[in-house]
């Protein structure tokens, strides 16, 4: 298979900072968290204001790379099921999805609320949420 390369675009700061503890969704107590772009990345910023909802990706750099079954919501009394139809962070690619809604914008940094993502974490991209209305972007 080709290989290829990503670059983080920015990091996550938020006051998450122990993967056991994190909440697993963003409706379980995700906090608020800043999205610190690069400074190059001011450019890809523009049209994005509060309010608006994306989807923010992330690679879920703590996580387990060798995990192909897990137990859902690491519940052992649960019967084991493939990783590829769960949500878990430890995966062979572990690149988080986390929809969210932007709160303010301050040049390259903008504050989101509902953030299940670990400070630190790196993102790889943010794009606008899609509405029911298709091709709205």
């Amino acid at each position: 298979m080709p290989r290829f390369e990503m670059k983080p675009i920015g990091i996550v700061e938020s006051p998450l900072t122990d993967l056991a503890s994190a909440p697993r969704q963003p409706d379980e107590g995700a906090p608020e968290a800043w999205l610190v772009f690069e400074p190059e990345m001011l450019e890809g910023l523009r049209n994005i204001q509060p309010g608006d909802s994306v989807i923010v990706i992330t690679w879920l750099d703590r996580a387990h790379r060798d995990v192909l079954s897990v137990h859902p919501r690491g519940d052992r009394t649960r019967a084991p099921e493939g990783v590829f139809s769960t949500r878990a962070p430890h995966r062979p690619n572990p690149i988080g999805l986390h929809q969210t809604s932007v709160m303010a914008i301050d040049g390259t940094r903008v504050r989101v609320n509902h953030l299940e993502a670990l400070d630190g974490t790196p993102i790889i991209d943010m794009k606008p949420a899609l509405s029911e209305e298709i091709g709205q972007r």
